[in-house]
């Protein structure tokens, strides 16, 4: 392989998984500057890539009128360079500046725009003048901004969010802050946001969903070591791809393997209650390909379960008059399973079999009433005393009970929208305070570890905020986290070192990246509508297949 190959091979998983602070972006252009990159000329280099992007995306015989936002520092000359890029294509650009003192290279850029004669419009003229144009570009602040955007700002802000055209931000939409996500007082709502280097931390955030749009990354070539010297040859903070997916299934299989090499996975679910609960959980972990699946349910519901699961171990528990698990039948041996996932479906009626559960040496994965339970108990001092690795998956009301003191990160946005959380930093830090490896569900579901690494999964779709999903990851996540620890535990046999939590992290990256997928190609044939938990389940095996026979043509 040539050096050329060898360093794209290295930079694009990097580029492609990397979500850096803004403080860490600032040390990276620190420095390449330093090394003796020129302002100036990265400036150029940057703004042609975003200006050839948006001529693919909104070309000049659709978007001919372009109204240009230019704040005072580098990202307003970026903007400029847009503008002049766009200029010289035949696109009828014309500038808005808000802010008039201009940061030096800034000004340049303004004085040559002068030159060509490209039209300024003051910021008063926008509103009457509201119809003459098809596109906005953004580039009013950076990543560097810190106060919320206000006054006469924010007025422009919201007259260009009120008018029909697009808007492209360059790096973030105007107003957001570059690690929480938060709003800064007003924010442009882009339709799409050009991210330049590395992906932003904020962009990862479920609360700057409404105003990013579309993101997509633009590369121009931070060279590796630069990037790696401040964040390091493993990120702390990591997008959840595609390939670092399918690289985390338990594939490919070995041809001499049997079913007791591929996991033994225990299901505790179910109640009067919630019979469906049980079948979702236990249809979606036979999905995952476990090689042994049994499952606890109360005495009442095992017709129902083995009419569903011809092919599972359905156990019968003694229930409590509420139809809830009253405790495990006495010749149950949990120490027989590689794995136990509790929760879905189960009440609060089952607590002791939730905390005898949390008190044995066993890979366990808490859903629902299992975390409901761990919720009413010293979160932290018991999740601290287990010795096996323990999976939460909450939604935020859910981890709001299990960790309330997790505030994390906040960030003051001021204006009109108050407080905002850093779901990644709470994430993160009750995942090292618990030891635990927590999934926070969300719109793009947290994937935290106690070690302080994150990922967190971009692509999802709204199909999933219906009852019932839960459960299908749930049982689709205990099934790779059984066949995983099996794997480790035949690898530690055979003399290589075993790591558990590193196996729950692998079934964590494969089942939220496989059930948002999954998700989505419902959503694509069913509508967002039209997607319930049972056909969420039934594309589950169809997903997966085709990603692996197009990661096969590919590799053809």
């Amino acid at each position: 392989m040539s050096q050329c190959a060898w360093n794209t091979a290295m930079r694009s998983p990097f580029i492609d998984g990397c979500a850096v602070t803004a403080e860490q972006m600032q040390a990276i252009e620190s420095r390449i500057f330093d090394a003796g990159m020129p302002v100036a000329a990265l400036m150029d280099k940057v703004a042609g890539l975003i200006a050839r992007r948006i001529q693919t995306l909104y070309p000049v015989t659709s978007y001919a009128r372009v109204l240009v936002l230019v704040g005072p520092g580098h990202n307003g000359g970026d903007a400029l360079v847009v503008a002049r890029e766009l200029h010289e294509q035949g696109y009828q650009v014309a500038r808005c500046y808000p802010i008039s003192k201009l940061k030096p290279l800034t000004q340049s850029h303004n004085d040559y725009a002068d030159h060509l004669g490209i039209p300024q419009l003051p910021s008063e003229a926008i509103e009457s003048e509201s119809q003459d144009w098809d596109l906005v570009i953004d580039g009013l602040f950076g990543f560097g901004l810190t106060r919320p955007i206000e006054g006469a700002i924010a007025s422009l802000v919201d007259t260009v969010n009120a008018h029909p055209a697009p808007i492209v931000s360059i790096d973030l939409p105007s107003g957001l802050d570059t690690d929480t996500g938060s709003i800064l007082g007003t924010a442009i709502r882009a339709t799409h946001t050009l991210c330049l280097g590395l992906w932003k931390r904020s962009l990862l955030q479920d609360s700057s969903l409404d105003v990013v749009g579309q993101p997509e990354l633009i590369d121009f070539g931070l060279p590796l070591s630069d990037m790696q010297a401040v964040v390091g040859e493993d990120p702390k903070c990591q997008r959840l791809t595609q390939a670092l997916a399918l690289a985390a299934l338990p594939l490919p299989r070995k041809p001499d393997t049997y079913k007791y090499k591929e996991g033994h996975l225990l299901l505790v679910c179910g109640s009067a209650q919630y019979m469906g609960a049980a079948i979702l959980a236990a249809r979606s972990a036979r999905a995952s390909g476990v090689g042994m699946l049994s499952v606890a349910v109360p005495k009442t519901l095992k017709p129902i379960l083995v009419a569903h699961l011809p092919d599972g171990l359905v156990i019968d528990c003694p229930e409590d008059e509420t139809g809830a698990i009253a405790h495990f039948p006495e010749s149950l041996d949990l120490s027989r399973y590689s794995a136990i996932a509790c929760g879905p479906g189960l009440t609060l009626h089952a607590e002791l079999v939730v905390r005898l559960l949390l008190d044995r040496d066993v890979p366990l994965l808490l859903d629902a009433d299992g975390l409901n339970v761990l919720a009413g108990l010293d979160t932290i001092a018991t999740l601290q005393r287990r010795r096996s690795p323990t999976v939460l998956t909450p939604h935020v009301g859910e981890f709001r009970r299990l960790f309330p003191n997790m505030e994390g990160r906040r960030q003051e946005a001021g204006g009109r929208r108050g407080k905002a959380s850093d779901r990644l930093s709470q994430a993160q830090m009750a995942a090292q305070k618990s030891q635990a490896l927590v999934i926070l569900k969300g719109a793009q579901t947290v994937i935290a570890a106690p070690d302080g690494h994150l990922w967190v999964n971009p692509h999802s779709t709204p199909a999933l905020a219906r009852g019932g999903s839960g459960d299908v990851l749930t049982g689709l996540l205990g099934g790779l986290l059984a066949q995983n620890i099996t794997h480790q535990q035949t690898a530690t046999k055979s003399g290589e070192s075993c790591d558990a939590m590193n196996a729950a992290i692998s079934a964590a990256q494969a089942a939220v990246w496989w059930h948002a997928q999954s998700a989505i190609s419902a959503a694509h044939q069913l509508t967002e509508l039209g997607v319930d938990a049972s056909s969420l389940v039934d594309f589950l095996s169809p997903t997966l297949e085709n990603f692996l026979r197009m990661r096969a043509a590919d590799t053809a």
